[in-house]
């Protein structure tokens, strides 16, 4: 089987849960001018045939750089913003102008998809100036002030993909040169959407020691923010965090030099960027019902193998107050049950984890857990009985037994053909 075949039907639960959902991506005007811009339009174009309803946002500049120097104007900033006088705001509109025909034009391509997008535009960015700072006029530099969420609405309503751009008007009829990540946020908030996807010129934030990383609250994020300072990507991470203290739930801080970042991202369990969020991405939690179908699914291999007894969906449906989950993204990739046995004493069973996740301390996670839940028993005595995995007990404080320290009801269900060894904590 191939690859792209085990990625293609990995990605299933993702395609479900990703469609009619509303995602605003973020393209810097670097973004635009990268060699990869073509193949970001493409995975544009798959999401929207996927049905994700997309806003996209994009930057200029680069693209206003150039003509400003082009016409020997020199770029003046104020509090890292752009002073936007007359001449420089020209520089704006004709940069603005030409992003948006070339996107447009971009994802008006048939593409092979049988069907031509459409690409919504107009003046759905609100914007007012931001005025004098520190006596200093920044002229036509503007913020958000509205967005118009219910003619956006419509627009995705009907699947049309909505551009918006750098620039906000007043409601006087005055043009104001914005942030895109001003109007990133400020769209993400007013439509609610479900994801907010930031293009930068890295794989995703890195900490001091150079580790990429994957997940990131924002409440954990000054100290890198103050680290990143003016950079893009100290730009990108401060858009994601005041998005996630706006209400949304996630944003994606990703690559626009790496081909397929997005669909890597979106598409994928560990994704390939930095995710920047308030919820827990990965959490330990009691098993319910619904859980009956993903623990079949990671205790399999280990049942085949003869690592675990086999247990049937129905014993499972009957057992599964007992089971503790590590769920990662809404994948179950760890489990353990609590038997209690009476006399003040419990066993451990059906210790699993995912294959690809045994190196991060989940096993431990959920022996805390478990102990926890045990003391809170108030059970003082925990047996555990294994086949393979003696030693990784022993090295967590559990001592040899034998079935004549078992309680008497499980001892009496003790299977001697699996021959399995009997270990005891006490708690």
């Amino acid at each position: 089987m191939s690859d792209y075949v085990k990625w293609f039907r990995h990605s299933t639960p993702y395609i479900n849960t990703h469609r009619d959902r509303t995602f605003v991506v973020l393209l810097p005007g670097e973004a635009i001018a990268h060699p990869n811009f073509n193949n970001i339009m493409n995975d544009i174009m798959l999401l929207n045939s996927l049905g994700v309803r997309l806003v996209l946002v994009h930057g200029s500049r680069p693209q206003i750089e150039e003509r400003l120097s082009a016409r020997g104007i020199a770029s003046r900033y104020h509090s890292d913003l752009r002073i936007t006088d007359s001449d420089t705001l020209s520089c704006v509109m004709d940069a603005v102008g030409s992003l948006r025909i070339a996107i447009e034009a971009r994802l008006g391509t048939n593409a092979g998809q049988g069907r031509r997008l459409r690409v919504v535009g107009g003046n759905f960015v609100t914007a007012k100036p931001i005025g004098v700072i520190d006596g200093v006029d920044l002229h036509h530099t503007g913020e958000v002030r509205r967005i118009d969420r219910k003619a956006i609405s419509q627009h995705l309503d009907e699947e049309s993909i909505v551009l918006l751009s750098s620039i906000g008007y007043s409601p006087t009829g005055e043009v104001f040169n914005l942030a895109c990540e001003d109007v990133a946020t400020s769209a993400a908030s007013a439509l609610e959407a479900d994801k907010l996807i930031l293009f930068g010129p890295d794989t995703g934030i890195f900490d001091a020691e150079g580790y990429l990383l994957r997940e990131l609250k924002p409440s954990r994020a000054m100290p890198l923010l103050a680290a990143l300072g003016n950079s893009q990507p100290g730009s990108l991470l401060a858009a994601a965090c005041k998005a996630c203290n706006q209400g949304l739930r996630r944003s994606h801080i990703i690559s626009y030099a790496e081909d397929g970042a997005m669909l890597t991202e979106l598409f994928t369990l560990d994704g390939g960027g930095t995710l920047v969020t308030q919820e827990p991405f990965e959490k330990v939690r009691t098993a319910t019902v619904e859980d009956v179908a993903g623990l079949l699914e990671l205790l399999h291999p280990l049942e085949e193998a003869g690592v675990l007894v086999r247990r049937s969906r129905e014993v499972l449906e009957t057992e599964i107050n007992q089971f503790t989950l590590v769920e990662r993204d809404g994948m179950i990739i760890g489990c353990a049950a609590l038997y209690p046995l009476g006399e003040h004493s419990a066993e451990l069973a059906c210790v699993a984890i995912h294959p690809d996740y045994r190196h991060g301390g989940r096993g431990d996670q959920l022996l805390e857990h478990i102990e926890a839940e045990a003391r809170r028993l108030a059970i003082n005595t925990l047996f555990v009985l294994t086949t393979r995995t003696a030693h990784w007990f022993r090295e967590r404080g559990f001592e040899p037994s034998s079935v004549a320290r078992l309680p008497e009801q499980r001892a009496s269900l003790y299977n001697y053909q699996r021959n399995s060894k009997v270990f005891e904590k006490s708690l």
